[in-house]
């Protein structure tokens, strides 16, 4: 089996083998562009040695010393050379991109020696031992593990005693000794000298590039964006090139788009006199690319033509990493850019105007959840006070609004969250460690970097409103305050972010609804075109409707009838209709909440105007709506005019040991048919009411839910029809109504054909469906299914994303069987699931006719439904 490659062998579409960078470099290396050369190690290779007991194989040294004999004769130097001496770079590059999650060495090949040689070579001694300084600074910290404040410490320790501000005035006598400290570090913590063979410094860091991938800070990251945890990283092994060999040597990042804004212009910074490491660190501040065209015109226009090359080739917008030795452009890497949503929506719709890419391939380019940070409302400038503003200018790094509690580290912001309250990580810069701290704040702030720094690229990823460079914050992570002016804020106090301006306020600020955005209408327009699945809302009040339906939903999925109950005049009725002891009593308290319910349906159909609703008779078991506290139940008792003592003994019989496999659902309506048709009867007389004040034609769905065995849907079906086609013949009028059931229960989805014959549609509940199928409680479960997580024994969370082995073989038997007698039967989804962009796909493969979810969700359910229909042509 063929390990490894070199550049010139492999190709773009190689990316699961080569990792993306890998692929990447090959693909820029057969276009012609100037890549430095080298050879990529494959993700199996990677995924072989974490599986067996991380040890590199002898054929595997064995090829990798082939190749490198190759890459010597590619460019005429050999490591270990007197006359010309190869170093390398040793950096990882996984099938998704990944930015900071694991590990990179530089200047690989330095050593006592060594260092000397390239001294004499490059005519730099500062030169030569500040990439010395550098391995050994890198090397300890990837490879022996060594935390980098101890060499940070030493750094700080040198520049301050000669009074030197920036490493690159460090003199060589100075980086000397640092070198020797350095050393000491190494002994003083991994007991062990810093290692002079090259080889050994090649294969160890190989070794611990490979090992990155199961990291704690790259596990997150991955179970964030949904990346497989058995992909594995590519190791690229590449000739260095060095931006840090002088004023005419530089590195930088750039994007051939704004990735906050989608502004149609060349975006990034570069350091003069730096290696890549320094622009994404943060720890300089770096110039904008427009100052390159200045100091560099032909470099400039070189890199010009290559990115706008690159995007056109790639047809997405680039973030392409580039170093300048000694004039000479260089490029380390080309990858689709992180952008904002905001800058997505726009940079899609401009690349279809531009002819760059098709309406399908534009949809594609968008992820789903990436959305809904358009979808979420802003800061109400007009009720910003001036002392609430701090006289800091950031850069607007991540847009979007959070307003929080100020953390300094990941523990405190840990703490903070599990306590419910949100958070706003404020760091000097942040780093790949602080990747846990990230992904839990509401925003993130940092006093250092750039607009291409650590900070800023995982914040744009994650869809978090960020803040960086905010040069004027004097942040003091050790003493947990943040110094701005006069201003001292310390840790829990409150800090509202505003990603957008690069803004920030003491205390919080009101928010608003953000502004319409074209650019997502005509997204969203293009996903309803392309969509089959149609997509409706789970939907009860007036104002949520309305947001449904300026989301373009196509009706209701689930009108959840139990939340109606619960204000205080409704609540009191319906517990009288509970505690009756008999038929009278409740029949009493139903005629009170029939014209409670007309009122509810007749405002629910006056808002969907013809579009379809379900409507899901009552779930919920009965003991939800009776008081519990003693103080609660005396309450109650005076005004149900029923003594204390009699209303506690019948609310402990109502008492039930595990309620939500207990008296609920249809269980109910079996045991008190009434409830049942006074819900019918309000739906349809609602109904009738609508469509003869209007004209509109109004079709009710009801649904009987937690049904199990075919006879609940015949009987209780059986009533509710006798009962609303009573009404409707007394009132002499046609009205489109249908009966159907809500499959959340296993054993109905194994006689989904016996419950189909009598059923007129399905919508399956795939939150108690998932919790039956699994034997969670879904109220508990949260206690530990991160640990499932964690160690790997669930892939995800199955009440977010379809345990699709399990609950989804469910309801894919359930389709089939159901619609070999009903071909035509009308499916859908109306649990949580009806929302999330990877159980969509599912659920569109398998037929299902519309999902439904949350009002703001339907924008995101549109695209992925859209992107499942692409994904299938």
């Amino acid at each position: 089996m063929k390990q490894v490659y070199q550049f010139h062998e492999g190709q773009g579409s190689m990316r699961q083998l080569l990792g993306g960078k890998g692929a990447n470099l090959a693909e820029m290396t057969r276009l012609g562009l100037p890549v430095p050369p080298g050879f990529t190690i494959t993700t199996e290779a990677c995924i072989h040695y974490l599986a067996n007991g991380k040890r590199l194989t002898t054929e595997l040294k064995n090829e990798i010393e082939g190749h490198l004999s190759e890459l010597e004769k590619q460019t005429g130097k050999s490591i270990n050379d007197t006359s010309d001496l190869l170093l390398l770079s040793v950096r990882s590059g996984s099938k998704f991109s990944m930015p900071g999650m694991m590990d990179t060495i530089l200047n690989l090949g330095l050593n006592d020696k060594n260092v000397e040689v390239f001294a004499e070579l490059t005519g730099n001694p500062q030169f030569a031992y500040d990439c010395y300084r550098r391995l050994l600074q890198m090397y300890g910290n990837v490879v022996c593990g060594i935390e980098g404040y101890f060499f940070e410490g030493v750094l700080e320790t040198v520049k301050n005693k000669y009074g030197v501000k920036q490493d690159y005035d460090l003199t060589v006598e100075q980086l000397k000794e640092i070198i020797a400290a350095f050393k000491q570090v190494y002994l003083d913590h991994d007991k062990q000298e810093f290692p002079q063979d090259v080889r050994e410094q090649m294969y160890q860091s190989i070794e611990a590039v490979f090992s990155s991938w199961n990291n704690n800070r790259a596990r997150v990251y991955r179970e964030l964006h949904g990346i497989d945890h058995n992909l594995g990283t590519a190791v690229n092994i590449q000739a260095m090139v060095f931006g840090n060999s002088g004023d005419q040597s530089g590195t930088g990042v750039l994007f051939t788009r704004n990735p906050a804004t989608g502004e149609h212009k060349l975006f990034g910074e570069y350091l003069i006199n730096a290696q890549g490491e320094d622009v994404v660190a943060g720890v300089r501040t770096p110039l904008d690319i427009s100052h390159l065209e200045k100091e560099m015109p032909e470099v400039y226009a070189d890199l010009f033509k290559m990115a706008t090359n690159l995007e056109k080739h790639y047809k997405d917008m680039q973030d392409i990493e580039f170093t300048i030795d000694n004039k000479k452009l260089y490029l380390l890497q080309t990858r689709n850019g992180k952008r904002t949503a905001q800058a997505a929506v726009k940079i899609a719709v401009d690349m279809v105007e531009e002819g760059l890419v098709t309406k399908d391939e534009a949809l594609m380019m968008i992820e789903p959840e990436s959305i809904n940070s358009l979808l979420h409302p802003v800061f109400d400038s007009t009720q910003i006070k001036e002392d609430q503003i701090l006289s800091t200018n950031g850069l607007p790094a991540s847009p979007g609004s959070a307003t929080g509690k100020i953390c300094f580290d990941t523990e405190a912001a840990k703490v903070m969250t599990s306590q419910g309250h949100a958070v706003v990580l404020v760091r000097q810069e942040t780093s790949p460690e602080d990747i846990e701290g990230m992904v839990i704040s509401k925003a993130i702030v940092t006093s250092r970097g750039g607009m291409t720094s650590h900070a800023a690229v995982v914040a744009r990823g994650m869809g978090t409103c960020c803040v960086a460079g905010c040069s004027d914050l004097e942040v003091n992570e050790e003493l947990k305050q943040v110094r701005c002016g006069d201003t001292v804020l310390t840790e829990g106090d409150i800090l509202s972010v505003d990603g957008s301006k690069g803004h920030l306020y003491v205390g919080e600020i009101p928010l608003i609804i953000s502004e319409n955005n074209d650019y997502l209408d005509t997204i969203l327009d293009w996903a309803q075109e392309r969509a089959r699945l149609a997509i409706r809302m789970n939907a009860e009040t007036v104002t949520d409707i309305q947001a449904g339906l300026d989301f373009n939903a196509a009706g209701i999925g689930l009108v959840r009838t139990e939340h109606m109950f619960f204000a205080p005049a409704r609540l009191k009725e319906m517990r009288r209709f509970i505690l009756s002891r008999n038929t009278e009593e409740r029949q009493k308290a139903l005629d009170i909440i029939l014209n409670y319910q007309l009122d509810d349906f007749k405002e629910i159909f006056d808002t969907i105007a013809e579009k379809p609703a379900v409507i899901r008779l009552l779930d919920p078991p009965l003991h939800e709506f009776v008081p519990t506290k003693l103080s609660e139940i005396e309450k109650l008792a005076v005004e149900l005019e029923l003594d204390s003592n009699v209303l506690t003994s019948r609310i402990n019989e109502l008492h039930e040991v595990n309620p939500m496999l207990g008296h609920r659902g249809c269980r109910l309506a079996v045991t008190y048919p009434e409830l049942y048709l006074m819900q019918a009867e309000a739906i349809i007389r609602s109904a009738i009411e609508r469509q003869k004040t209007t004209g509109l034609r109004v079709s009710p769905e009801i649904m009987i839910p937690l049904v199990g065995m075919t006879p609940e849907v015949t009987i209780l079906k059986e009533k509710i029809v006798a009962h609303i086609n009573q009404i409707i013949d007394a009132e002499a009028v046609e009205i489109d109504y249908t009966v159907g059931t809500m499959i959340e229960i296993p054993r109905a989805c194994l006689i989904a054909d016996e419950i189909a014959e009598e059923a007129d549609f399905f919508s399956f509940g795939t939150n108690d469906l998932t919790q039956m199928t699994f034997g969670f409680s879904r109220d508990d479960a949260g206690k530990f299914i991160q640990q499932y997580e964690e160690q790997g024994i669930l892939p995800k969370d199955p009440f977010q994303t379809l345990d699709v082995e399990g609950v989804g073989e469910l309801i894919k038997v359930a389709v089939e069987r159901a619609r070999s007698v009903r071909p035509d039967l009308k499916i859908g989804v109306c649990g949580e699931l009806g929302g999330d962009p990877a159980s969509i796909k599912y659920f569109d493969k398998w037929g299902l006719d519309y999902v439904s979810c949350s009002p703001f969700r339907i924008p995101i359910a549109y695209l992925a439904a859209a992107q499942s229909q692409i994904e299938q042509s």
